[in-house]
């Protein structure tokens, strides 16, 4: 048994727990100064002042922790970070006033990624993964989503998820790796439509991997152009056959709708939201599907943000990603694109840190976290500062400490 003593701030998040991260408050962060918190192998047994530890508790394996801050464990639920190749000249090329036709034109886009992908090998692949996973990790992020999408074909799209799942036992005892599914990110020009690409590549993929009890879930990208709503639904009833969990891409460029089909079929989260209006605000409401907002691709992109305040009033559980990936937001520090996008989505520090932790956790079904209470996960971020307030404050600095193997 193991316990941290003298923590500065203890931020447990439990009464937004109980709220079910729905509208928080400033209270809901439930700070405990001069905190502490016991741990066994599996759960919480133990959280409150340090003056109060229990007699039983005395003699434990304790860490002092003075001038220190103490969180739930920061997860990112929404990255692409598997992939080959470098688009940095293409972010040139866009800064510089190009398009996306003509970036394709010039051999970029998301063509050239599926290519680079292609012709890396397993263990190219595995290894930048896994140097990018130490460096996201080192920001305080012990919980990361990673999808597949790259390969667009049966046999990478199998490869890449084998790759996630590789790294998941790999990082186990620092790092929980959660594995999604995502061959449905666009249609290769091979195939004649959406439709066929489904039946030819992503559910030939998927019935092969859920054999092998690997994908935590299903992702589709639900956009004009890519899966309209039509060729969506039939994805998410293969995947409830399935009994794959599912998520989306959603209302990126339009409003599709893809929010209220999302909350239909009980999708854990439906991601990006651009464009979504009121009636989507309602459905996500009304369900348990967590609205996840990805601010950093719109920095990256220039584009407008999602409309975060709208979204927490109506009663949505929000959720904040960094979408890290090679072309429209190539940054992997989650913590830095909360604290920018704070001022623009007009987001209070106790709504940023539910979206962050509890919300986040939540969009990846992982109810057993988020929140520092007695019978939860002991999955922590801890901080070297006095108070919660200077971590989002220092925009772009990194106070956590890393977790040891």
């Amino acid at each position: 048994m193991k316990g941290y003593r003298d923590l500065s701030q203890l931020v447990t998040l439990a009464a937004l727990a109980k709220k079910d991260g729905r509208r928080p408050k400033d209270s809901d962060l439930s700070i405990i100064n001069d905190g502490a918190v016991v741990w066994d192998n599996d759960k919480i047994v133990w959280t409150g002042p340090t003056a109060s530890i229990p007699k039983e508790y005395s003699n434990i394996d304790w860490s002092s922790l003075s001038g220190h801050t103490l969180t739930p464990e920061i997860v990112d639920s929404h990255t692409h970070l598997i992939f080959g190749g470098d688009r940095s000249k293409e972010y040139s090329m866009r800064l510089g006033g190009a398009d996306y036709q003509e970036i394709a034109n010039a051999g970029g886009g998301i063509l050239y990624t599926t290519k680079a992908t292609n012709n890396s090998t397993r263990d190219q692949l595995f290894k930048s993964a896994a140097q990018r996973i130490e460096r996201i990790a080192s920001y305080g992020i012990g919980t990361i989503e990673i999808k597949s999408g790259y390969g667009l074909n049966l046999e990478k799209e199998i490869e890449c998820t084998e790759i996630i799942h590789d790294l998941k036992l790999h990082f186990a005892k620092r790092v929980n790796i959660f594995n999604t599914f995502m061959a449905a990110h666009a249609v290769p020009k091979a195939f004649t439509n959406a439709d066929h690409y489904l039946d030819e590549v992503v559910f030939p993929a998927l019935e092969k991997l859920t054999k092998k009890d690997i994908v935590d879930a299903a992702d589709i990208f639900h956009e004009k152009g890519y899966f309209d709503s039509a060729a969506t639904e039939r994805f998410f009833k293969f995947c409830k056959n399935l009994e794959v969990p599912i998520k989306s891409h959603a209302d990126e460029f339009n409003d599709n709708k893809g929010a209220i089909l999302a909350a239909k079929y009980q999708a854990l989260s439906t991601d990006h939201l651009l464009c979504t209006q009121a009636d989507g605000f309602e459905a996500l409401a009304a369900s348990d599907t967590v609205a996840t907002l990805l601010p950093g691709t719109g920095f990256f992109l220039g584009k407008p943000q999602a409309n975060a305040r709208d979204l927490i009033d109506s009663g949505a559980k929000l959720a904040i990603a960094s979408d890290f990936n090679p072309g429209s937001c190539h940054c992997d520090n989650l913590l830095m694109i909360a604290s920018l996008s704070a001022p623009t989505l007009r987001m209070s520090l106790s709504e940023i840190w539910g979206a962050i932790t509890l919300n986040a956790a939540h969009a990846l079904n992982l109810k057993d976290q988020g929140s520092i209470e007695v019978g939860k996960k002991p999955r922590f971020s801890l901080f070297k500062v006095g108070q919660i307030d200077q971590i989002t404050y220092s925009w772009g600095r990194n106070f956590a400490i890393m977790k040891k193997s």
